[in-house]
């Protein structure tokens, strides 16, 4: 029986197995690319509500200072959004937070979380007018499935900023943080 001789086997060049492999990982990634969607959600506002509070504290009169209070003014504005999001993935959403930004004509910038569930009631509770404004909250760890949308208010709560600030502004942005996705920004129409 003749030994085996690795020398007697011919040699191919690598080439065409190399060329073949990287061909396949080209067309896998033109697949990927061109089925999947580029987008996460698709963003729509359908009603933005401001309403504008103006609180007075009237100063308690006492001998003793340690028990008075002063007299105070607080100005607080509250933004309702009635925001449209469809998954445009092939897997559910979740959504983290609810957040937004306010840029003021003097370049400054103030961010604002919406208010939880459990927030309304007391909201409601301090200004009625505003549960009049509301409608069905789109609360966090809402569940959107693939293809479906989900609608619902966002609830922005800025303290000391006016009626005038918000309409003076130089733009907003709602944006919403999604477990395991990157965030979603729409611009806030004036």
């Amino acid at each position: 029986m003749p030994e085996f001789n690795p020398g007697l086997i011919p040699s191919r060049s690598p080439l065409p197995a190399i060329l073949a492999a990287a061909g396949i990982l080209v067309a896998t990634a033109a697949a990927v690319f061109y089925f999947n969607p580029h987008n996460t959600a698709d963003l729509s506002i359908t009603r933005v509500q401001i309403y504008s509070a103006h609180t007075q504290t009237q100063g308690i009169r006492s001998k003793a200072h340690v028990m008075g209070m002063a007299a105070r003014e607080d100005n607080d504005l509250y933004v309702l959004i009635n925001v449209k999001i469809t998954n445009k993935l092939r897997l559910p959403l979740f959504i983290k937070d609810e957040s937004a930004v306010l840029t003021a004509p003097d370049h400054t910038i103030t961010e604002a979380s919406a208010l939880q569930t459990q927030e309304l009631a007391n909201a409601y509770a301090a200004f009625p007018t505003l549960h009049t404004l509301a409608s069905e909250p789109l609360a966090r760890d809402t569940r959107i499935a693939p293809g479906q949308t989900a609608e619902g208010m966002v609830l922005l709560y800025f303290p000391g900023a006016k009626e005038t600030d918000w309409n003076s502004r130089e733009s907003a942005k709602l944006v919403f943080d999604l477990f395991h996705q990157s965030p979603q920004t729409i611009t806030i129409p004036k």
